[in-house]
């Protein structure tokens, strides 16, 4: 993946432009205030994300049962009126 900096005024100016570059060309861009780094904008990797977000999903339902907020089968059932 190729990285490049880029100015934070010019980034503002143009973030619709670099963030298209970003996803199609796999450019990563590190913007600067005062040529210091304050921004990195990469490509999402859809598959990373999605697994990160199934992650995330499961440990929020882990606490909750841990927590006692689930319904049983049979209450879901009754719900949709599927029982």
């Amino acid at each position: 993946m190729t990285t490049k900096f880029v100015g934070m005024k010019d980034f503002r100016q143009n973030m619709s432009r670099y963030t298209k570059e970003a996803n199609n060309q796999k450019i990563k861009f590190i913007v600067l205030k005062k040529n210091t780094p304050v921004l990195e904008i990469s490509p999402i990797d859809e598959k990373e994300y999605a697994y990160t977000k199934i992650v995330k999903e499961l440990e929020e339902s882990k606490q909750q049962i841990q927590n006692g907020e689930f319904a049983t089968q049979e209450e879901i059932m009754h719900e949709f009126g599927i029982s």
